[in-house]
């Protein structure tokens, strides 16, 4: 298995996320990697271990023991369900590896170190909160999606997974690296991609709308540009793999929100997945994608979602 690239699965011991087996197992470019699944598990408290233990503390923590050791074979349990379900849908057995992690300093921070580990991307599910207690991830998702900067992370739904994907391109480096990694990862499979760049319509700005925001060009000149950009994305796709005649480009104007108008797009075209950058243009654009990326995660509920 040296030389993979490695994915990090993150679960959490609910039917939901073992639905996550069904979105790696349609994905090509799982398949020639290592995956990891990978779940954190809190075990018996500190205090039960103290040196100086009463009686009765002694026989509550003999429950929890108790409670460990039940909890820690149902969540082996289901770890093997998910890697023999890999299996079962042609991935090598010697390719799937399952870690449980026992908590060390938190959730969120253990699944950060995890994720520095050598890993090319990151797969988790929108919502969990397992049959299991003290087991991640649940809500952990929303902080990770602002936490976890530093690898593509790939926000799996419940769509059924199809052979389209949407790529939201803004004119940023965020749009080329998110146009490189899906051509690194699929560039030679049957895949129709779609380029899409969203223009506002709206004249000024909305203190309560924070989703909008005024091009910094006028609409012709950024138009302009974002072709531009589109025939080079165009030729690196083309470049890896993918047929011409399967790339789409697309640009959307007088949009009241640029989430709405990508998930929009993604729904009428049937894209089952969504690909965005994680930084836009500048110090403000950066935090202003932030909020885009977190608004199309929230909005397109039902797609697949990667945040590059």
């Amino acid at each position: 298995m040296t030389g993979k690239k490695k994915a990090l699965v993150l679960l959490d011991g609910s039917k939901r996320a073992l639905m996550t087996v069904d979105y790696i197992a349609g994905m090509p470019m799982f398949h020639s990697m290592r995956i990891v699944l990978y779940t954190v598990f809190s075990g018996i408290p500190e205090d039960c271990w103290g040196p100086e233990i009463e009686v009765s503390k002694f026989n509550a923590c003999h429950a929890i023991g108790a409670w460990e050791k039940q909890k820690k074979q149902r969540i082996e349990e289901y770890m093997e369900t998910a890697r023999q379900g890999l299996v079962a849908k042609g991935l090598a057995k010697a390719s799937v590896e399952i870690k449980i992690h026992y908590r060390e300093k938190g959730i969120i921070r253990d699944i950060l170190n995890e994720a520095q580990a050598g890993y090319q991307t990151v797969v988790l599910r929108r919502q969990g909160m397992g049959e299991f207690e003290g087991v991640a991830l649940g809500s952990i998702a929303s902080s990770l999606l602002s936490k976890l900067t530093f690898l593509p992370l790939q926000v799996a739904g419940r769509k059924e997974q199809t052979n389209r994907i949407l790529i939201g391109v803004d004119g940023s480096l965020a749009s080329t690296q998110a146009v490189d990694f899906l051509a690194e990862n699929l560039g030679d499979g049957d895949f129709t991609v779609c380029l899409l760049h969203v223009i506002p319509g709206f004249t000024g700005k909305s203190e309560d709308k924070p989703d909008f925001m005024m091009p910094e060009k006028g609409p012709d000149s950024v138009e302009a540009y974002i072709r531009k950009q589109f025939k080079g994305l165009n030729e690196k796709l083309v470049a890896a793999g993918l047929r011409p005649e399967n790339i789409v480009e697309k640009i959307t104007t007088g949009a009241y929100s640029r989430a709405g108008a990508i998930v929009m797009e993604a729904e009428c075209g049937n894209y089952s997945t969504i690909v965005v950058g994680r930084h836009g243009l500048s110090r403000v654009r950066e935090l202003f994608m932030g909020r885009v990326c977190r608004k199309v995660v929230q909005a397109g509920r039902y797609h697949t979602v990667w945040i590059i």
